[in-house]
């Protein structure tokens, strides 16, 4: 199998481009050899690759710089994912695309499932929405999953943000009333290819099992660097940003769960994995 990965930099195609050797051979892009804001250079290079298999980890990221680019976030998040399921139609080749838990406005206070109708909040999370709805009406063969606060070891992140405070035995504190599913880059690499071995297809939420608010969250890290920082719950109200996040936006993994055939483990369980 022939596979074109994008967006090899950042946390997730990092694992990617480790991970997805298993399945064949990975021609590996990052920005400066494909920018998902250039059509014509997503068709030249997706026609030079002819790949089996597109996975797309490039993506535009920043939440709050959405608010003030909104052209380049659509194009990068939505264009630019349509234009490689366009593609992908035309080799029959699988697209894997990633999406985000900020599709949801937060209404809800059970986990979401994939047949929960999304209503974005932000410009970041509708022009993600809308890249998911691009792919899926193009017609190509298609695995979108949807995940939420990723964390690893290689950018700034909420958990590198705790942990080099914690290391430092600095006080924090951390708003308790945003809650959604912590999720290591490792994590998602993995499971993708897992799921692409189990032909999985069609929209899913890949996340681990269990829910913490960023307050819950900031208390494990800190636990288990043995810190002496204490953490003081905060309101998000406290912490004014241009782009709105959900309250509450916990993603089900019960359908990628059965169709990995298997258990998947407590987000806290996959701490460790992120310092590695």
């Amino acid at each position: 199998m022939r596979i074109l990965l994008t967006g090899r930099n950042g946390q997730v195609g990092w694992e990617l481009e480790r991970a997805l050797p298993a399945l064949g051979e990975v021609v590996a892009t990052d920005r400066s050899t494909l920018d998902l804001g250039d059509a014509d250079a997503i068709r030249r290079v997706v026609r030079a690759a002819r790949p089996d298999l597109i996975v797309n980890a490039a993506a535009y990221t920043a939440v709050d710089k959405a608010e003030s680019e909104p052209d380049l976030a659509t194009r990068i998040n939505m264009a630019g994912p349509g234009i490689l399921a366009e593609e992908a139609k035309r080799l029959d080749a699988l697209l894997v695309h990633y999406s985000t838990d900020y599709v949801f406005d937060g209404v809800k206070r059970s986990p979401y499932v994939e047949s929960d109708a999304p209503n974005p909040l932000s410009h970041y999370a509708r022009t993600k929405l809308d890249g998911e709805r691009a792919v899926a009406a193009s017609g190509c063969r298609h695995l979108i999953l949807r995940t939420s606060w990723v964390y690893g070891p290689r950018a700034s992140n909420f958990y590198q943000i705790i942990r080099r405070k914690a290391e430092a035995n600095e006080p924090m504190r951390m708003v308790d009333d945003q809650t959604s599913v912590p999720t290591t880059s490792a994590f998602v690499a993995q499971h993708t290819v897992d799921l692409i071995r189990k032909s999985a297809s069609g929209l899913l939420h890949l996340v681990p099992s269990g829910q913490a608010t960023r307050y819950e969250f900031a208390r494990e890290v800190v636990q288990a660097a043995k810190s002496r920082s204490r953490i003081e719950p905060a309101k998000s109200a406290e912490f004014p940003a241009p782009a709105r996040r959900p309250a509450y936006s916990a993603m089900s993994n019960a359908r990628a769960a059965r169709l990995l055939g298997a258990v998947i483990p407590d987000w806290r369980e996959l701490l460790p994995m992120a310092s590695s």
